[in-house]
């Protein structure tokens, strides 16, 4: 009776820990920094914890980044930008950069994955697209070599253009093009365990075609959807229509069982005059129902069985992007860490900006744990503290049901 006792209470103890943070879903985070106005990476930790966030992905390894963020729980994607690529085919440039920017930080910082290049193959640049696979191949030996292989995964970012085919979502298929670039990278990727990374905006494509396309199908509001003509299979978003025409462009080349993550997706909150539907009301939709759907815990109607793992983009709105407005309008947050719109989050001060702290990372995230089906009725999300306390309700739910009485205990955030 006593072990069993001991037991209870360390079970307890994790469900004060938050080390039982299973009972919801996480968020993952894209942290860009192509900005002169942003708060320095130790004022950024709070407000990363602030939203739920358990996962950041960065376009670069930034060191300052990496050293704020030990010892938090929080895992890293690093990046290795383009312009290395052609650097590190060469093994023992592959390794110096591994032993610097990878191993310094472990394990007080949780890196978990590496991603090589970013969209390199729609560039349509044959010379970079050529370094991809050996520079991926060069950095996973570093990995080997310091035996840290089989907690660091090797993986590149795609565009959605990689796809030749996307409707219906059965008929997905990759451009013929670039079907010699990417098998090689699929077979690598298949064999090292390391998920396929690709950039879906269903933003991009109503704003090509926003009369043909219904802006409550890419807002994830209420819409009669469609049914795929292939498999008869109704998709009521885009975003779903999106990832499951790219497990059937995996299928087609026998990779359907590779995991898929979507390492970009997000709305804009403001952009030109032609941007259509860049608003901070169809942020707000489209950011606010997308953490709605991947707090459920189910996947695509193609690949039900399959966890969603989403990385918003973007933790802020980054002032020195080229390109349209849209693009420096992607920010959950704004630099002084107030919310861009309303999302439920209360955001935290970071007391100014640090405008010397800049990045030349390349452009341009699963969603906030504490984003569950609505109980506030005033804004329809909960507070942090609230979701907690849900948290605890049903784990006291699981103790019960193995006979257990406990006392219902109130946790309160700091």
């Amino acid at each position: 009776m006593e072990r069993f006792t001991t037991h209870l209470l360390h079970f307890i103890f994790l469900l004060f820990s938050g080390n039982l943070l299973v009972l919801v879903s996480s968020i993952g985070i894209n942290y860009g920094q192509i900005a002169n106005n942003l708060p320095s990476p130790e004022k950024v930790v709070p407000l990363v914890k602030s939203i739920g966030a358990t996962r950041v992905k960065l376009y670069d390894a930034d060191p300052d980044v990496l050293k704020a963020f030990a010892n938090t729980g929080v895992e890293f994607i690093v990046g290795l930008g383009n312009e290395y690529l052609t650097k590190m085919q060469d093994p023992t440039e592959a390794q110096s950069w591994v032993k610097s920017n990878v191993q310094a930080y472990l394990p007080a910082t949780k890196i978990t994955s590496i991603a090589v290049g970013n969209e390199v193959l729609t560039f349509n640049d044959t010379s970079l697209s050529g370094c991809l696979l050996p520079a991926m191949q060069s950095i996973h030996t570093a990995l080997i070599n310091l035996k840290l292989d089989r907690q660091v995964t090797v993986t590149t970012a795609h565009s959605l253009a990689i796809l030749e085919t996307s409707y219906p979502p059965s008929a997905g298929a990759f451009r013929e093009d670039l079907k010699g670039c990417l098998s090689p990278i699929l077979d690598f990727l298949s064999k090292t365990c390391s998920p396929f990374l690709i950039n879906a905006y269903p933003f991009f494509a109503y704003k090509a075609n926003p009369k043909q396309i219904s802006l409550d199908f890419v807002l994830f509001q209420p819409n009669d959807g469609i049914v795929d003509s292939g498999n008869n299979l109704h998709y009521d978003n885009m975003l779903f229509a999106q990832i499951d025409a790219v497990y059937a462009a995996l299928g087609s080349l026998g990779y359907k069982k590779l995991p898929v993550q979507i390492s970009e997706t997000g709305w804009p909150s403001k952009g030109d005059d032609d941007e259509v539907g860049a608003t901070p009301e169809n942020a707000k939709k489209y950011n606010g129902n997308l953490l709605k759907v991947v707090s459920q815990k189910k996947g695509t109607p193609a690949m039900p069985e399959y966890d969603l793992n989403i990385f918003v983009f973007a933790m802020f709105n980054e002032n020195l992007k080229p390109g349209p407005t849209s693009e420096r309008n992607y920010g959950l947050f704004k630099p002084d860490g107030t919310p861009a719109y309303g999302l439920g989050f209360s955001g935290i001060s970071t007391g100014g900006g640090n405008s010397g702290h800049n990045n030349s990372g390349t452009n341009t995230p699963t969603p906030p744990s504490y984003i569950l089906p609505p109980e506030n009725p005033n804004n329809g999300y909960m507070s942090i503290s609230s979701a907690e306390r849900l948290i605890w309700r049903r784990s006291i739910g699981i103790l019960s049901g193995v006979g257990l009485i406990l006392i219902s205990i109130s946790i309160s955030l700091p």
